[in-house]
């Protein structure tokens, strides 16, 4: 439950409620097809980086150096670096969710925030206090978003139709969901959770294939009913700016859907986003550190974790950079950050079976890895345009 619920949530956090929430509004119904084209990648990724995780028992940055010495190196440093822009970006979100439940000023709202999530990695019992703030987050994220999703009275026949015969299929949305649901850190949150809590090796793959299931599928659910809760304001005729000058398209979704109650509840599902994901990147990203220093004991990495949050906070505070802005930044590279870790793993699972002790890995899931691996590629070549958008002057 604590690597199904740290990956589903990190998977579902600002960036993707903001994305949703646009693209739906561009592309009503048929958005629903690029959710499910989303779900399917996604699940071939951690199918297949869960699995050799397992099997190694080593960490994602260790199993690449030994595949290919030096690359553990490159990955971490990517990997560390994306996670830290996320963070701001997610600090961000935080504090617009604060702005939106209880009018509160967003750096105050995004400082709290911070300092909560501080609190649980300095807790003696930091591992404990992260799983549950994660579930009872989760919980109250989805039971929100349902509630919205009812209100909103979606044309549901509709979208289930488009999603497998959609009128219109735009690959740059997919492209952009799928780098900022599973690329960068995400992709490793749930794999390096299980590898701490001892769920590793050939005996405990069923449950790690049925942990991996489980939160591609719940990381579905959610994004599902977040698009039909849009979709249903969309189909009422209502107009979304989506103009990005200051929109916030998804708190004009809630609010259109239940009034100013919705706003308010925007407010919370955007705060609960924002807080499993500040843990989930700080905790996925300090656990690369092992790349440099392997001998790190937990109470050192959750010192790490509690300066990294910190750092973000830090830049948060300082950099005047719209949080929606740079979430397309950092979502453009994890684009990138995504087929160069997938591309190590798979040449691991094809000519490194002495990492896995011999294991024989299974050939149609070493080939849906290669082609998706090929698929990732290509949305990271599409994912360089927002990032020398965000560099540009």
């Amino acid at each position: 439950m604590a690597a199904i619920l740290l990956m589903a949530m990190s998977a579902v956090g600002p960036g993707f409620i903001t994305q949703t929430a646009t693209f739906t509004a561009k592309l009503g119904a048929a958005f629903a097809f690029g959710i499910l084209a989303s779900v399917i990648i996604d699940f071939i990724v951690q199918a297949n980086i869960w699995r050799i995780v397992a099997v190694t028992k080593m960490r994602a940055s260790d199993i690449a150096n030994a595949a290919i010495p030096g690359s553990g190196y490159l990955l971490a440093i990517l990997v560390i670096v994306g996670g830290l822009f996320f963070n701001i970006g997610n600090i961000g979100g935080a504090g617009l969710g604060f702005n939106a439940m209880l009018d509160m000023n967003p750096k105050l709202g995004g400082s709290i925030a911070a300092l909560a999530a501080i609190a649980i990695f300095l807790s003696r019992r930091a591992g404990i206090a992260m799983d549950r703030v994660v579930l009872v987050a989760g919980i109250v994220k989805l039971a929100l978003v349902a509630y919205a999703c009812f209100a909103a009275g979606p044309p549901v026949a509709e979208a289930l139709r488009q999603t497998v015969i959609p009128d219109n299929i735009d690959f740059a949305t997919i492209t952009t969901i799928v780098g900022g649901t599973v690329g960068g850190y995400i992709t490793y949150a749930g794999a390096h959770r299980l590898l701490d809590k001892g769920t590793v090796g050939v005996e405990n793959l069923s449950a790690v294939n049925q942990a991996a299931f489980t939160g591609i599928a719940v990381t579905g659910v959610m994004r599902y009913i977040l698009f039909l809760a849009v979709l249903g304001v969309v189909a009422s005729g209502l107009v979304i700016d989506v103009s990005g000058k200051g929109a916030n398209p998804a708190a004009q979704a809630f609010q259109a859907s239940s009034g100013q109650i919705g706003l308010r509840l925007f407010g919370a599902v955007l705060l609960a986003s924002a807080m499993t994901s500040i843990i989930g990147a700080a905790y996925t990203s300090v656990s690369f550190l092992t790349a440099f220093k392997s001998d790190l004991s937990e109470r050192a990495r959750n010192l790490a974790t509690v300066g990294f949050i910190a750092v973000s906070l830090l830049a948060f505070v300082i950099i005047t950079t719209p949080p929606a802005a740079m979430l397309v930044f950092v979502g453009g590279l994890n684009g990138l950050v995504l087929p160069i870790g997938l591309s190590i793993f798979m040449y691991a699972a094809w000519a490194r079976s002495d990492l896995m002790g011999g294991y024989r890995y299974p050939t149609w899931l070493l080939v849906l890895g290669i082609l998706a691996c090929g698929v990732t590629w290509y949305m990271g070549y599409k994912s360089i345009g927002p990032i020398f958008a965000f560099l540009s002057p």
